[in-house]
């Protein structure tokens, strides 16, 4: 894993990817601390990361879009495989190193509350507070993006559809007003979900029958429990489409709370995506 590390960073560092993703982190919090300090006369450094988190749409897609899909394209994925290392430490590796480069503007930006401290009244508990949340928010989509970026060759294609994926996270909470609360409409919507899931399962296992299989068991269970107690489902895709939302649990930091139920699911995100980054690369491995 460690070597894998080293060989990624040195590709980062050595190319324009590395430098093209920090400046475009550090222009997006410099244009917010210009908006919402400077030109506010406000200390609340927390309310730039809340500002430029859209930002994330353009600058995870840049950094994540090639981990994989140039293995992928370059053939170089062979190489990989024929190591004598687990997929899992291969995924790790990559991982770790766009960790590493994303970590990289964050410790200059770790010095602007220290600065903002000298000409007003920062609370710097929040403000790193926040900023430590930033970091695990990011480090989540990175995963994503990463198994994003397992499913293609195409480094424009990883990106276009990591573009939407972010987007569509950023205002699922607004979108959820519009979603139906009905116990129908739920119902519906989680049996759509189930056969967009099994679509998923065949892609990344090739087995029909497993695929069909947890679909056809999860639309059968909605089924059920909508016949037994249709009540159960009222205002439920809303609500998920909330809770799924990370962008909304990071927004708990800048308001001043410390939610450790949002870090632990920045965990759980990361540990899914990059088991299915596993899982991705071990397909391709024995085919």
């Amino acid at each position: 894993m460690i070597a894998v590390l080293k060989h990624e960073l040195s590709g980062y560092f050595h190319s324009l990817t590395a430098y093209i993703f920090s400046a475009f982190l550090l222009a997006f919090v410099g244009i917010g601390a210009l908006i919402y300090n400077i030109q506010s006369a406000v200390a609340n450094f927390e309310y730039v990361l809340g500002y430029v988190c859209l930002g994330f749409a353009v600058i995870i897609p840049i950094l994540t879009m090639r981990v994989i899909a140039e293995e992928r394209k370059q053939k170089t994925d062979q190489l990989l495989y024929s190591l004598p290392i687990r997929t899992s430490q291969i995924v790790m590796g990559k991982y770790f190193a766009l960790l590493t480069v994303y970590l990289v503007p964050l410790c200059i930006v770790a010095v602007y509350p220290l600065i903002f401290a000298q000409f007003g009244e920062v609370y710097l508990p929040t403000s790193y507070g926040s900023l430590f949340a930033f970091f695990m928010m990011g480090a989540a989509m990175i995963a994503a993006g990463t198994f994003i970026s397992s499913l293609t060759e195409n480094q424009g294609f990883a990106a276009g559809i990591a573009v939407p994926v972010i987007l569509l996270n950023y205002y699922s909470v607004t979108l959820a007003e519009y979603v139906s609360a009905t116990a129908s409409g739920s119902a519906a919507a989680l049996i759509v979900t189930a056969v967009l899931l099994g679509f998923v399962i065949r892609h990344l296992t090739k087995n029909r029958n497993l695929a069909y299989g947890i679909s056809i068991l999860i639309m059968l269970a909605v089924v059920i429990i909508y016949i037994a107690d249709s009540s159960r489902f009222e205002g439920m895709v809303p609500d998920i489409m909330t809770k799924l939302s990370l962008f909304e649990r990071f927004y708990t930091f800048v308001n001043g709370v410390f939610d450790l139920t949002a870090i632990i699911y920045y965990i759980t995100v990361i540990i899914f995506f990059l088991f299915l980054s596993v899982q991705s690369l071990e397909k391709r491995r024995y085919n």
